[in-house]
C-alpha cells in the first residue's frame, strides 16, 4: 500500500507547535530545542558527553541509505519481542538511552539513527517517511530482526504508524509518544522554511546560544544539564540537513494512516508542545487508546524511566 500523502495537507497542529517546529529550535516533529549555557545551572554532576549507559552498546549495520548507526541492549534470544525505538528528528537514538538500558532488561531493545541523523549515512534526496519506514525494513533485514514491536517519538510516531500500516507482518504492536496532527492553515504559513537553505554554521551557534540564554532547556526540564548539551550537540551534528524530516512529516498524512492500522496503538501524551493536540488522534484509532501523561515533558524517557516502561510493558503483554 503506498504512503499516504496530505491531499490538502487538512490536519491539525497548533501555532506553538510550528513555530518552535520551524525556527531552527525544534526537535522531533515540534519540540523546542536551545543549548544550555555553560555553567547556567550548577548542581548536575559532571559527566563525559555521550557517557554510556549500562548494557547500551552501539554498532552499524546496513540499509538502503548506507551505514545506519544504532543502540541496543538487552539478549537477542529473549522470548519477549524485540522493541524497535525510533527517535525525534533532527535527534537521534541518543534519546533513548536510559529507555534502553531499563527496556533490556528483559527484552531485545534496539535504537536506530533514522538516514541523515545522528551516525547514519544521509540520503542523497531528501527522504519521505515512507522512505524511512522502508530503511527500517532493511535495518531489521541486517540484524536479523523479523517481528518487532515498535516505539515512535514525534517524527518516528510517523514513520512508526507507517510501518505497522504497510508492513502488518513485521509489526506486532506500535507504541506512539505523541500523535502529530497538522493543520493545513498553520502548514501554508510556516511551511516554505523548511525548504530554506541551511543556515551558516556561525550564524546557528550564534542565535543557539541566544535562545538558551532567553529559554534555558525550555520543555526539556525533564533531564539534567549535562544530557541536555549532549542532546543539543546531536541535534546540531547534521544542521545542513536537520529540515529533512519535518519535510517528510508535513507531507505525511497521519489521520490515513492510523485508520489503516490493524495492530494495537499506544499513544503516550506527554504534556510538552503536543499535549493539546495529541489527543485529536482518538477518532482515527482501530485498536488503540491515548494515555495521558500530564506533568511530563520532553526527558521523560530520563526523568520517569521505570513508570514509562511499566505503563509500555503492561501493553506489551496483553
Amino acid at each position: 500500500m503506498p504512503q499516504p500523502l496530505h491531499p490538502a495537507i487538512k490536519q491539525k497542529m497548533s501555532r506553538r507547535y510550528a513555530a518552535t517546529l520551524l525556527t531552527g529550535s525544534a526537535v522531533g516533529a515540534g519540540a523546542a530545542l536551545s543549548i544550555p549555557a555553560l555553567g547556567a545551572e550548577q548542581g548536575d554532576t559532571m559527566t563525559p558527553i555521550d557517557a554510556p549507559h549500562p548494557g547500551v552498546r552501539k554498532a552499524y549495520a546496513d540499509g538502503p541509505f548506507g551505514q545506519i548507526h544504532y543502540r541496543y541492549s538487552g539478549n537477542k534470544e529473549s522470548t519477549e519481542v524485540p522493541l524497535m525505538c525510533l527517535h525525534a528528528s533532527p535527534l537521534s537514538g541518543i534519546v533513548y538511552d536510559y529507555w534502553l538500558a531499563e527496556m533490556g532488561k528483559d527484552r531485545f531493545t534496539v535504537a536506530p539513527d533514522t538516514p541523515g541523523y545522528g551516525g547514519s549515512d544521509t540520503p542523497v534526496e531528501p527522504p519521505l517517511i515512507g522512505d524511512l519506514a522502508d530503511a527500517m525494513i532493511g535495518f531489521m533485514d541486517s540484524i536479523g530482526l523479523q517481528t518487532v514491536d515498535v516505539m515512535g517519538y514525534h517524527t518516528g510516531s510517523f514513520t512508526s504508524a507507517d510501518l505497522a500500516m504497510r508492513y502488518p507482518d513485521r509489526i506486532r504492536k506500535v507504541v506512539m509518544i505523541s500523535a502529530p496532527i497538522f493543520d493545513q492553515a498553520i502548514i501554508d504559513e510556516y511551511s516554505g522554511r523548511i525548504y530554506d537553505p541551511p543556515p551558516q554554521f556561525a550564524d546557528l551557534l550564534i542565535s543557539t546560544g541566544e535562545n538558551l540564554r532567553k529559554t534555558g532547556r525550555g520543555m526539556f526540564r525533564d533531564m539534567t544539564n549535562e544530557r541536555y548539551e549532549d542532546v543539543s550537540i546531536e541535534r546540531l551534528r547534521h544542521f545542513r540537513t536537520g529540515n529533512w524530516g519535518f519535510r517528510a512529516a508535513f507531507a505525511y498524512d497521519l489521520t490515513e494512516a492510523l485508520q489503516e492500522v490493524e495492530q494495537p496503538i499506544l499513544i503516550l501524551n506527554p504534556e510538552d508542545d503536543l499535549w493539546e493536540q495529541t489527543p485529536r488522534a482518538k477518532p482515527f484509532l482501530k485498536n488503540g487508546r491515548i494515555h495521558d501523561l500530564p506533568g511530563w515533558t520532553h526527558g521523560h524517557l530520563d526523568m520517569h524511566t521505570e513508570e514509562m516502561a511499566e505503563i509500555v510493558r503492561a501493553f506489551l503483554a496483553e
